[in-house]
Parts: C-alpha cells; structure tokens; sequence
C-alpha cells in the first residue's frame, strides 16, 4: 500500500489563509489585503474557499448565518451542530458537480473562490479548548504492558473494561508542517541511575487519530453511544509526539506530563462522519462484556488505511508502518460516553485522540517504541541508517485514506520536523 501525498479527493473542512504571492497577475491577488484565516474545503488540488461563497448569493438556503462561514476557525460553525453542517456539505456537492452551472458558469466568482491548495498555508481546523487523549487500541497497550510488566499482567485490570484516557494539553497542538526542538527534562540513564536532566533520548511518533466534536450536552448530562456520533464532527490525522524516557521516569502516580504536552501534530484536513459512511466496519468482540453505557448497536469502527514514513535529512523516505483505523478496541461512540458519563460537558471544537494504533503484525505497530521494541531491534531505514528512536533533522509523515468500489477518500498527510534541543 502506498498513499500518495497528493491524496486529496474528499471535501473535508480547514481552516487556511492565503501565501503572499509575488506575482501581481496571480488571478486571486486582487483580493488578498488582508490576508485573514478563512474556513475552506478541500477537493483535488483545489481550496475552495467559504469566506467568499459566504458573501455570495450562493449559500442562502442553508439555514446558516452568512457570518459563520466568515469566521477564522471552524468553531461557530460547530456550534451549530451535525443537522446544518450535513445541509452546507451537501449544498456544496451540489455546487461543486460538473453539471452544475451556479459556480461553473460564474468566472469571477470561480477565480476568487478556488484556490490553488499550493497557495493555501493551512491551519488548525479548531481553536481546541479541551484536548483528551485515549489508550484504546489493544495491541499497542498488549506490547507495551509486555515491555514494562510482562505478558500474563500486560493489560491492566481495567482495560478491557473502560476506555482508558487522559487530558491532554491543548495549547502545543501544532499544524501539519510545523517543526518543533527536541523536548527537554529529567530522566533516568538506568534503572539504578539518579536522575538527569537533558534532551530526551528517546523521542517518539503515535500514529493516531482525532475527532473534533460538535457542541455537546450542558454540565451534568451524559451523551449515550446511540448519540455519539451526532456529536462528531470528523476525523483528522495526528500525530501525539512522545518523549519515552522523560515519561518513564515522571507518569506514577498521575500519568503523562512533560513526557507528552511538548507538541501534537494534527492535519488540517477534518473528514466528516457522513462522508466515512460507506467505511464502516465491525468492531471486535469485547469480552468481558461492557458495562451497559459503554454498549453500542450497529458498526460503530472505520476501515482507514494509515502509514507512517520517516524522512531523513538527507532526503531519503523509508514506510516505517502500515496500519489501519479498524484496529482500535474502543470505538470513538464509546469514547465519547464514557468521557461525558461522569457529567462532563464537551463543547465545539474539542478534540478527542484515539491513542496509538497498531495492529496485530510488526509492520503495522504504531509507534517506535514497539517497532524498534524498546530500542532492542533497531529498525533499518532505505538509506542504510538505522533508528531505536528518532534523530534530529528527521521528519515523520503519516497519511491515509479510504478506498472501496472506486470511491477514494483521501486524509492528505501531517508532517512535522525534529529540530535540535534549545
């Protein structure tokens, strides 16, 4: 499987501004002054932008305030929840059919509505308010349990029986293409050792997943699997960096710290639920039986093919990790419920991470914590180098997409650089 990183071909949603281009003939610099964020979607190589279909007659039957679409995040849109988001994406796919000759046919309007993506500097699709990260796929915490504790305690006791998570630190939530400097802190060079502060040695990618949700329910209501997924915006790519040394020594007894709120990569692209409907799939088997809030009816899991390539800085790319979507145990409905079960109230805009995924064969691990196993067997990129954990100057790319019958939805790609220690 190979995804190519121009793979484009869904309409999701993004936030983007425009580059300062150079050529005064440029057929969209004419309305460039000044250049703000703008929610656009995405479709071929094509940015469409809702900043200036908003202030069109285009748009007007779709029961959202013109003013929404203005907005520089896609926050206020989110706000107004899954019934007239479904109408605008749809209103779009009408707009956007070749048979279709409002926008077709309306040059002025077509030039400075759609934008070559290569002029689009992309964004977070949301300002994020809350960020939660779960630990839901099982054979990521199967090998990492046998790594720390050995395989008949791998799984902790409560694993099988709730989805495990934590809140994340929403503010170092970085965009696709937005490097970061090697975290620093305390860790232990071994187990006797004392402690010793320095860069991280081991610095590592998780392959995961995010969903943006929907205005929840207020304070002290809890929102069911059945509901969930009216809750759900879309799915994004991410990236949640990890720093596995300094994360040893600091997680017992309250988890993840400075190990983790260093940087997460996220990729501008948010594919809705509705244009994943034709990729769900079964889940597996949960046993024990859940408890009942955590039941769910129907295919709640998606069929989406991921990979992770590392980039060396002297330009050579070797896929380090072929995995997929499916592999999680817990699904994001009961994600969502057992995170809201409490009374918890989620707002529009927060993110929600799937936790690394892997599956149940090397190549499809999802971090180089496991595919190098503890740094134990060094995984050998094509330029001939080899990597327990990431080096400076590499970049990591994950991608991925959606393909059956001919429809092929594409997720792009998050990427982002490892840079020196400051």
């Amino acid at each position: 499987m190979h995804i190519p990183a121009n793979d484009h071909t869904v309409r999701p949603w993004i936030p983007f501004q425009l580059k300062r281009l150079s050529d005064p003939k440029h057929p969209v610099r004419h309305f460039l002054a000044p250049i703000v964020q703008r929610i656009g979607t995405h479709v071929g190589d094509t940015v469409v932008d809702l900043f200036v279909l908003a202030g069109s007659d285009l748009m007007g039957t779709i029961g959202i305030p013109r003013v929404v679409l203005m907005e520089t995040s896609l926050n206020r849109l989110l706000k107004e929840g899954a019934a007239p988001v479904r109408s605008l994406r749809q209103r779009l796919m009408v707009l956007l059919s070749a048979d279709n000759a409002e926008l077709r046919d309306n040059e002025a309007l077509r030039q400075k509505a759609l934008v070559p993506a290569k002029d689009a500097v992309m964004h977070v699709a949301a300002n994020v308010g809350d960020y939660t990260d779960f630990y839901s796929s099982r054979q990521h915490a199967y090998n990492v349990g046998c790594m720390f504790r050995d395989p008949a305690n791998a799984l902790l006791p409560n694993w099988l029986h709730l989805p495990v998570g934590y809140h994340g630190r929403a503010s170092s939530i970085i965009a696709t293409e937005v490097n970061f400097h090697r975290p620093c802190g305390q860790y232990k060079p071994s187990p006797d050792a004392a402690p010793v502060f320095g860069p991280t040695r081991q610095l590592d990618f998780e392959l995961e997943m995010g969903f943006f949700t929907y205005e929840g329910k207020p304070l002290g209501q809890r929102i069911s699997t059945d509901e969930a997924e009216d809750r759900i915006f879309g799915l994004a790519l991410f990236n949640d960096w990890s720093a596995r040394d300094i994360q040893a020594w600091e997680y017992v007894p309250l988890g993840p710290f400075l190990g983790k709120n260093f940087a997460s990569s996220i990729s501008p692209w948010v594919v809705t639920l509705d244009a994943l409907e034709p990729f769900r799939v079964p889940g597996p088997v949960q046993d024990p039986q859940v408890l009942p809030y955590l039941q769910y009816a129907g295919n709640k899991h998606y069929d989406i093919k991921l990979e992770v390539v590392i980039l060396t800085s002297g330009g050579s790319e070797t896929v380090v990790s072929r995995s997929n979507f499916r592999h999680l145990y817990w699904n994001m409905a009961q994600q969502l419920a057992h995170h809201t079960v409490n009374g918890c109230n989620v707002r529009a805009g927060d993110l929600m991470a799937s936790g690394t995924i892997s599956g149940d064969t090397p190549e499809s691990y999802g971090s180089m914590l496991e595919l190098a196993w503890k740094g134990t067997k060094p995984v050998k990129l094509d330029d001939g180098t080899e990597r327990r954990f990431l080096e400076d100057g590499d970049t990591v790319i994950m991608r991925g997409f959606c393909e059956k019958e001919g429809l092929r939805i594409g997720f792009g790609e998050v990427r982002s650089t490892v840079l020196p220690a400051v």
